[in-house]
């Protein structure tokens, strides 16, 4: 891996090759542009590496737990493989199981099935909306927003303080927002939790794809992540954690590899026993090619480096937030403030536009593709922008005037070229002082290009 040297003295890794990289589109006031992909936070383009490393074992797939054919064994070592490769990129500790879901959302209404009876559940309100809703069966604590790190943990203390001191108890936190970017106190809070006979799980979403994530120092009790955030699309997730509450949960779907032995009964019913495994949790054919992508994207990301990776980021980073903070229309949110640590992940707003259309204008008129709207975030966003946070939300669209309660998202990582933050900075400075080169209207809820 390549190093180069900012401004500051300081080395950092180059961008790891990804897909896209060099995809062209067109722009609505002629000719074309390499695309600027800056909305990682949605979905992370794929990893080279991932994607020769997938289509080196395609021509090989075959089912998993099911044959006793040659390529039926191979993918089944390839899937348990691929699951060992996960906990050692966890840190995960002896006893854990590793269990392939679809996403971060799956994985968390995976853990909320397994909820003990009277379970009780703290949430912030600044979480997505993947780990906001699906404790929606439990006795549910919202905890209003902290503005400061050491506020989280209070909230959380006093909180847990007055619960049921009998009862189990989860408190559910994200790692890095989805919206600000800002790292949460996620060991402190896990230790809070512990000290109040409750366990935590942590929404690593935003967090695997930029920073190492060992479950045991922060000493969380489940970890969830997407692949497709971790630069391996495939419509893979994980959960990964203590075994127990998994293990006595009725199975999160039933059918065959859930089911360890089947036998109808005499009265005409049928008799059941479950696994006790990860595969209690992983009924039908398992999503092989997922898993292997999510264990390539770990391997890469682990031999690329963490610290050349973390220092790279902070310098885009820097770069963005140094280009925003020179025009005076741009309010950049945040919870924590300017010097909280975060990853590349900067939400704001531009005085006098409406962000749905500012974002079309950057997508049409400079190929920089980025998010708009509340992020499936709706709580949080709304109370950063003044809003209520109860009132409901619609991402994306405009509201026909020049001032809306949604915001522009922009976010990038390993694969972020540098010529793809300045650009975009370049962008937000010339709309602002120049405006739209184009018309826009609305259509199906989202603003697009006047083409007619």
């Amino acid at each position: 891996m390549s190093v180069i040297t900012v401004a500051a003295g300081q080395s950092v890794c180059s961008p790891l090759p990804v897909l896209g990289r060099d995809v062209t589109v067109p722009l609505v006031t002629g000719g074309e542009v390499t695309y600027a992909a800056l909305d990682y936070a949605a979905s992370a383009p794929a990893l080279q590496r991932v994607w020769d490393d997938v289509a080196a074992y395609a021509p090989y797939y075959g089912s998993v737990h099911r044959g006793a054919g040659y390529l039926s064994q191979l993918s089944t070592d390839l899937f348990e493989n691929s699951r060992a490769a996960v906990a050692e990129f966890l840190d995960c500790r002896e006893g854990d199981q590793v269990v392939f879901t679809r996403s971060t959302t799956d994985s968390l209404n995976l853990l909320a099935t397994a909820l003990p009876a009277g379970c009780q559940v703290f949430v912030f309100e600044t979480e997505h909306h993947a780990s906001l809703l699906p404790w929606q069966d439990a006795r549910v604590t919202y905890l209003d927003a902290p503005r400061t790190p050491g506020q989280a943990v209070e909230a959380l203390e006093r909180a847990l303080a007055d619960r049921d001191p009998y009862g189990p108890a989860l408190v559910c936190v994200t790692g890095a927002s989805n919206v600000t970017g800002e790292l949460w106190p996620v060991r402190e809070l896990a230790a809070a939790a512990h000290a109040h006979g409750a366990r935590i799980v942590l929404d690593a979403a935003q967090l695997a794809p930029h920073h190492p994530v060992s479950v045991r120092d922060l000493d969380v009790d489940w970890v969830a992540f997407s692949g497709h955030k971790l630069y391996a699309p495939f419509g893979s997730g994980v959960l990964a954690g203590r075994a127990d509450w998994l293990r006595d949960a009725a199975p999160y779907l039933a059918g065959g590899g859930a089911s360890r032995k089947v036998a109808r009964r005499a009265d005409g019913g049928v008799d059941v026993e479950w696994h006790t495994t990860a595969a209690r949790h992983e009924a039908g054919s398992p999503n092989v090619i997922g898993a292997y992508a999510i264990a390539s994207a770990c391997k890469a990301l682990t031999e690329a480096g963490f610290d050349g990776l973390v220092a790279r980021e902070r310098h885009l980073i820097g770069t963005v937030r140094a280009g925003l903070a020179e025009v005076p229309e741009v309010r950049v949110l945040s919870l924590f403030g300017d010097e909280a640590p975060r990853v590349g992940v900067i939400s704001f707003v531009v005085r006098g536009w409406n962000s749905s259309h500012f974002a079309a204008a950057l997508s049409a008129e400079y190929g920089i593709g980025v998010r708009d709207g509340l992020f499936c975030a709706h709580p949080l966003v709304r109370t950063l922008l003044g809003g209520d946070p109860q009132d409901a939300g619609e991402c994306g669209a405009p509201d026909g005037g020049t001032t809306s309660l949604n915001a522009i998202r922009v976010s990038f990582g390993a694969g972020t070229p540098d010529e793809h933050v300045d650009r975009f900075v370049r962008a937000v400075k010339e709309l602002v002082r120049d405006g739209a080169r184009w018309n826009y209207r609305t259509e199906d809820g989202r603003c697009v290009p006047d083409r007619g």
